[in-house]
């Protein structure tokens, strides 16, 4: 079986030019490619069942791309989307007309701005764009701007929670989409809780929504200036204006998570704020997580550490210079060390979502909200 005399003709006059990528629309039976001219066409005339004629479609493609007929080994795919296509094949992939080949360009580590342009033509789509923010280059490029109107077009029709998350983290970094946009995604939140997660993931220190600093901070800020060590510099923070307003979000966020991927990424958004201190806590998260592999964690566990963490000689220093800074201290660290673990055995019981996923949460959740009240009133 081969390809229609006029088909053979009209592809391989199409692949005779700088072509950028390749797209096969199935449905319509339409090859196009992208060129620096722009778009071309070839409407193809099977002489056999559609799928057959397309495979030798993409065995021509294949041929002019890569020298062998076999196009791209779509066992692989697991492979390709942990990064692990690289170099100038990069390019190559966008001619196979693939659509496997393209997820394998855009999980590539080394992706350009250019190949990302092309690969966006080849197949645009959410998660192709959710990947493709997830690189530096791309971010600063114009295309950046281009995948982030995407995905907040297509966000409204996003019905996974853990997706609305991670657009919402992607589309606010840098410059990709305006502060009047900004404001409306946080205007949004209010109706759909898990957009806040993302907010508190890329702007903690600049929520859209202004807070007040904390009564007590002009009582204490200098005398916690006077110790000079992470302790001192986080809770600082915690009671500033900025603090205030991750402090009243995270809270937001821990009322109504919708499923277990929101409470993670919370606990995760948790994690980077406190990334200054996750050094001076990680011997004491490490021996909680070996515990945990022994036997379940619970709330009072998290407590119980805290305490000893209390009477580190850098804790004990702020606590000389500022005595009445002990409960706040107390709920900073608390905060600062809570991690996936401790939600661990009630996940692995249930895969409840919901109300009832929360009222499994509550023993969990209602003392680590006591602890946000007590830092933020």
């Amino acid at each position: 079986m081969q390809l229609s005399n006029e088909d053979n003709l009209r592809l391989n006059v199409m692949l005779a030019q700088n072509v950028q990528a390749v797209r096969i629309d199935e449905s319509k039976m339409q090859v196009f490619s992208l060129t620096d001219q722009g778009e071309a066409k070839v409407s193809l005339n099977p002489t056999c069942k559609d799928e057959k004629y397309l495979k030798l479609v993409r065995e021509l493609l294949s041929f002019k791309a890569l020298g062998s007929p076999s196009g791209y080994p779509s066992y692989l795919s697991r492979w390709t989307r942990m990064g692990q296509t690289r170099g100038e094949s990069l390019e190559r992939l966008l001619l196979l007309g693939d659509t496997e080949a393209v997820v394998a360009a855009v999980y590539a580590e080394d992706l350009t701005a250019e190949v990302a342009r092309r690969a966006w033509w080849a197949m645009p789509s959410a998660e192709n764009a959710r990947c493709m923010l997830k690189h530096h280059a791309i971010i600063h490029a114009e295309i950046g701007k281009t995948l982030a109107a995407y995905l907040i077009e297509f966000l409204p029709f996003e019905e996974e929670h853990k997706n609305m998350i991670e657009t919402i983290r992607l589309v606010l970094q840098a410059d990709l989409i305006s502060e009047a946009m900004r404001v409306k995604l946080w205007k949004k939140a209010k109706h759909r809780n898990s957009y806040y997660v993302g907010f508190l993931k890329t702007l903690p220190d600049n929520l859209p929504d202004k807070s007040e600093s904390h009564p007590v901070l002009i009582k204490i800020k200098k005398n916690l200036q006077q110790c000079d060590n992470v302790y001192a510099k986080m809770l600082l923070k915690l009671l500033s204006a900025k603090g205030q307003g991750f402090l009243k979000t995270l809270s937001m966020t821990l009322k109504k998570p919708n499923n277990q991927d929101v409470v993670i990424a919370i606990i995760e958004a948790l994690e980077n704020y406190f990334t200054d201190l996750s050094c001076a806590a990680e011997d004491i998260q490490e021996k909680m997580k070996r515990r945990n592999q022994r036997e379940e964690l619970n709330i009072d566990d998290i407590f119980h550490t805290v305490e000893t963490l209390m009477q580190e000689q850098e804790i004990v220093e702020v606590l000389n210079v500022c005595p009445i800074s002990k409960d706040y201290l107390f709920a900073m660290l608390v905060l600062s060390i809570l991690h996936e673990s401790i939600v661990t055995p009630v996940f692995s019981r249930s895969s409840a979502i919901g109300t009832v996923m929360r009222k499994k949460l509550m023993p969990i959740f209602t003392p680590v909200q006591e602890q946000i009240t007590i830092l933020s009133s």
